[in-house]
């Protein structure tokens, strides 16, 4: 199907990320990972320990007849904060920064022109958001996968996640696939 496209989105968490986007009307799948580092294959423990270069992120398979890379754009920024480097609320480390990675030159384009035209009046400090080619993309391990929908009463998800659902589904009510 040529409407499916992939978005590879770093905002700290992945858990976060892929609550968030796993949501949205027209997005296909959403599987946590990691981007952007200098080893192949790298474990959680790895990655965590901030010295392999990786970002935490999520790769979000969409399907364009539904949602456009545009509003998956406004949702990626302002369900975390751009303007803090390696850094989203407690999370701290290289891995946590915010990061759009893009699979071709429209993306580039689409993400480089939101962050100038966008989000300059948004915020008061400078918007730190890497814009970077996707050069490849490592699955996290299973356990990762689906985190907030397997585990909505661990404490991470009821004091970071939670809060940023409730904010997605007042702000972005439209866009939401209907939740039984």
């Amino acid at each position: 199907m040529s409407n499916l496209k992939i978005a590879v989105f770093g905002g700290g968490c992945f858990w976060c990320t892929e609550a968030v986007f796993s949501r949205l009307n027209g997005v296909i799948r959403v599987l946590p990972g990691y981007t952007g580092g200098k080893i192949k294959n790298p474990s959680y423990r790895e990655v965590c320990s901030g010295l392999t270069g990786h970002n935490e992120v999520v790769e979000i398979q969409f399907d364009t007849d539904q949602i456009s890379y545009s509003q998956l754009l406004e949702v990626f920024f302002s369900t975390h904060d751009p303007t803090t480097l390696n850094r989203q609320g407690n999370d701290v480390g290289s891995q946590y920064r915010s990061g759009i990675y893009y699979t071709d030159e429209e993306q580039k384009i689409e993400a480089t022109d939101f962050i100038q035209k966008e989000l300059a009046s948004l915020w008061r400090d400078p918007v730190v958001t890497e814009v970077m080619p996707l050069e490849v993309f490592y699955p996290a391990e299973e356990y990762h996968h689906n985190y907030f929908a397997r585990n909505p009463e661990q404490g991470y998800c009821q004091i970071i996640i939670k809060p940023k659902l409730t904010k997605l589904r007042t702000i972005y009510s439209k866009l939401l696939k209907n939740e039984h």
